[in-house]
């Protein structure tokens, strides 16, 4: 039973407030601790698997395509994981159909056992020495099956955290999302530095190179019996109980996503600056130090990871701010903020690390605003029947068209116009996007609070 508090005025007029809806705990019988790493395990292994094939792309073009060109290998090696990216819309439209119509614990169970699927198969997949373009065929496949569940994993999983998360500290709880997938990052980069520091070059062709994949898949494996063990939430039953109560077939789920089209507008209007500018400050920069300005790889590596931990540091603390004076002041503080710091943190970065540690640091801390509470607001804009998959492909759309082309389009700029036009071109790129989510969040409505059920 939920009992709602709402503010009383205590002189004059105010605007509405939002209603704040807490509902105790929305699994019982569930610990919270159960909850939580049931569900940030596996969303820290979907992105450990995509950090470690970035990481590993080198030794993967060796060893599954022809060495007659190796820049071409390389080349078919990054179409591949761009590849993965395209599927992410289907796998949000596949997923986010099971997460409402069968439950959102097996929409993400489902999504992690799909993942470690496609990371097993890279593991033992046969070179080309062995099996020519079969090898490459088979990765191809692989990466498919991985796009689609990363595509289905966020959607779900960040659904099922936002309905077993009491309104009042949904922000919080939603830091979740980020601060797990930003540790898998971070694992992936740091089991990458121990193997090419522990293997020669010749085993790491080899051999090393499976050793994350391996491992990716047996954490997925372990993260799927931790979510099988996970309850459903409480707002999914209750609309499962009654829509079987009423005994009528209802509105389908395809009239009601036309019906919130506005909802998922909104969806990509927010995610197009940020995942732009996650995806460029939290991975790309590092590899854009050493390849343009010739930073030491190690020294690069390191001060990625050191960057990535004040990002991770960031996140809990403008989730609390967002419960406190809601999400969208919070919102608009990162979209403006990361516009307004584009242009000079990227004149910062030349080539020293305190430089690049800086920069990443104050950008990641403007990104860390929006990324800590997205997932929540993204759950408070749709109803219950189509939360999952109401996000779920706008969101994979999103995805795909402007993060998975960001490092890309960074590094096209700079081969088309030069190393300090394209920066230019780029960052102006950047804060167009940033401004059109900041477009959206003001004519968004305040959410903090807002009840899940219904």
């Amino acid at each position: 039973m939920s009992i709602k508090v709402q503010q009383v005025p205590s002189g004059g007029h105010q605007a509405p407030q939002p209603t704040i809806t807490s509902n105790g705990h929305s699994v019982p019988g569930q610990s919270t601790v159960k909850t939580l790493l049931g569900i940030g395990a596996g969303n820290a292994v979907e992105w450990f698997d995509w950090a470690i094939y970035a990481t590993f792309a080198s030794f993967i073009s060796g060893q599954l395509f022809s060495k007659a060109d190796p820049t071409s290998a390389f080349l078919a090696t990054m179409a591949i994981f761009a590849v993965g990216f395209v599927a992410r819309p289907f796998g949000g439209a596949f997923f986010g159909l099971i997460g409402d119509k069968v439950g959102r614990k097996a929409a993400m169970t489902m999504a992690v056992g799909l993942a470690s699927v496609g990371s097993l198969i890279i593991a033992i997949t046969p070179t080309y020495s062995s099996i020519g373009a079969g090898a490459s065929l088979i990765l191809l496949v692989a990466r498919l099956l991985q796009g689609l569940a990363h595509g289905g994993e966020m959607p779900s999983a960040q659904t099922y955290l936002a309905e077993v998360a009491p309104a009042q500290k949904r922000g919080f709880y939603s830091t979740l999302m980020y601060f797990s997938g930003t540790a898998g990052i971070v694992a992936g980069t740091l089991l990458g530095a121990i193997l090419t520091v522990t293997l020669t070059k010749e085993q790491m062709g080899a051999f090393g190179w499976r050793i994350p994949f391996a491992v990716g898949a047996l954490m997925g494996l372990y993260t799927l019996i931790m979510r099988s063990r996970l309850k459903e939430t409480e707002q999914f039953e209750e609309q499962k109980s009654a829509k079987a109560a009423a005994g009528a077939k209802g509105p389908s789920v395809f009239s009601q996503i036309i019906a919130n089209w506005r909802q998922a507008v909104r969806v990509i209007g927010l995610t197009v600056g940020l995942t732009v500018v996650y995806y460029i400050w939290s991975v790309s920069t590092p590899a854009y130090a050493i390849a343009n300005l010739k930073m030491d790889p190690a020294t690069a590596l390191w001060t990625g990871v050191a960057a990535n931990l004040v990002f991770m540091a960031a996140l809990p603390f403008w989730g609390k701010l967002s419960d406190r004076i809601g999400r969208r002041p919070v919102l608009l503080i990162s979209a403006l903020g990361a516009a307004a710091l584009q242009f000079p943190m990227s004149s910062l970065v030349r080539g020293e690390a305190w430089q690049l540690f800086v920069a990443m640091s104050v950008m990641l801390i403007f990104i860390a605003a929006s990324a800590s509470i997205v997932p929540a607001v993204y759950a408070e804009l749709f109803p219950t029947a189509i939360r999952t998959i109401g996000v779920a492909i706008p969101y994979a759309i999103a995805v795909a068209g402007f993060g998975g082309t960001a490092a890309f389009l960074q590094a096209g700029f700079n081969a088309w116009f030069g190393l300090s036009t394209g920066g230019t071109v780029f960052a102006i790129y950047s804060i167009v996007l940033l401004l059109i989510s900041a477009l959206t969040i003001y004519k968004m409505p305040e959410s903090v609070g807002k009840d899940l059920r219904g």
